[in-house]
């Protein structure tokens, strides 16, 4: 028995097919769709909207972000500076297509160790300073491999000896601080005996007579290197014999100036400036070694000493009327900039005129800000990407 054949007629074509015919043209119809519909999406994108070719670039340039050793910059040091130094970071992880910086609290010695490491990925990009590197830190960097360092100064800032508000202000001398916390003091006979002052009144009849504990930071801390150096070392060369040591004998005259005592009267805190200030609202005999920004943003509970008849004041340390008072830096890996993203752009935030200029958004947060020309002058140096000289 035969199979009858159904045969379809095709009125475009004014012909007849059969059904094998009929489904190869409709699947020659659908591939036609597709070829159509990508040359459709392939026009959109050329001629489409900026955000549309924005993303696209955005998309090409993407693997070539595998060439950073790390996607975000790694910050340690001082800190005095680390507040001024997350308010950046925070600032510029906002408002930039960068991730925001990691900042940690090391104190500027811990920090500038970590930081003269090594180069790589496992070291950080920038450590924040309360003073200025030394010549032996620098010898260090150098020795693994960190030749250029740009030095970027932040601005002024003044260390206070200050007290809970609860308790009177106190009116110090420079060689009051010395007497009060050096491990040795001179025996009033030309030679030297361990510290037995117990009081402030031991010290100085004019001052309280109410014991002498004092929380200060450890040796790590830039903060440390600087009150031994401006007030300790201060108030030591008041004695006229010890002065003329430091010809004869330099070592000798900087371990009697510099070595802090070791025994109640004085207590390390830490790098934890905040915890300092707790404990002066818990203690109100008890007084604390920290940066002015400290000081200012916690004036409403602790107040400053006056140091030789001068207060902790903005105008004073800007004047150096204040003899406490020095100058803040960090200090950035030049190596490091290009392999890590967004190195130059932090600079560049930090060293505008909103960040870190006279009205910047640093002063409100206790900075002492350049004037005006000293500001210029170091953001043209940084943004050139200068490297460090200490002659």
């Amino acid at each position: 028995m035969k199979t009858a054949m159904k045969i379809h007629y095709s009125q475009e074509c004014g012909e007849m097919v059969s059904p094998n015919d009929k489904r190869m043209m409709k699947e020659m119809t659908m591939l036609s769709k597709i070829i159509t519909a990508s040359v459709l999406a392939l026009s959109l994108a050329a001629c489409g909207s900026k955000d549309t070719l924005s993303a696209s670039i955005d998309n090409v340039t993407t693997p070539t972000q595998t060439n950073y050793m790390r996607d975000q910059i790694k910050i340690v040091g001082s800190s005095t500076v680390y507040p001024f130094a997350t308010t950046v970071a925070e600032n510029f992880g906002r408002t930039t297509k960068f991730k925001t910086p990691i900042v940690e609290s090391t104190g500027s010695g811990g920090g500038l160790k970590l930081f003269c490491s090594g180069l790589g990925a496992n070291h950080p990009d920038i450590t924040n300073a309360s003073r200025r590197i030394k010549a032996s830190e620098v010898k260090r960097c150098t020795e693994n491999g960190i030749n250029d360092i740009v030095e970027v100064k932040v601005g002024y800032d003044g260390i206070v000896l200050a007290n809970s508000r609860k308790s009177r202000q106190m009116e110090l001398g420079l060689k009051d601080v010395f007497l009060a916390l050096a491990k040795n003091v001179p025996d009033g006979n030309g030679g030297l005996q361990v510290n037995p002052y117990k009081t402030w009144n031991e010290v100085n009849s004019a001052l309280p007579k109410v014991n002498i504990e004092v929380m200060g930071p450890p040796p790590t801390s830039g903060t440390r290197d600087a009150f031994v150096e401006l007030a300790m070392e201060g108030g030591c060369k008041t004695f006229d014999w010890i002065k003329a040591l430091k010809k004869t004998d330099k070592p000798a005259y900087k371990s009697l100036c510099h070595t802090i005592r070791e025994d109640d009267a004085f207590v390390e805190a830490g790098e934890n400036d905040n915890l300092i200030v707790q404990k002066l609202n818990a203690n109100p005999n008890a007084f604390g070694i920290f940066g002015f920004s400290f000081l200012d943003q916690n004036a409403d509970s602790v107040q400053g000493s006056l140091v030789d008849g001068k207060a902790p004041i903005f105008e004073n340390i800007v004047s150096g009327a204040y003899p406490v008072s020095r100058s803040l830096f960090f200090y950035v890996k030049k190596d490091n900039v290009g392999k890590v993203p967004g190195i130059k752009e932090y600079l560049g935030e930090f060293m505008s005129e909103k960040a870190s200029g006279v009205d910047g958004y640093l002063a409100e947060k206790g900075l002492i800000p350049m004037t005006d020309a000293e500001h210029a002058q170091w953001k043209t140096s940084v943004l050139a990407l200068e490297t460090l000289s200490l002659d």
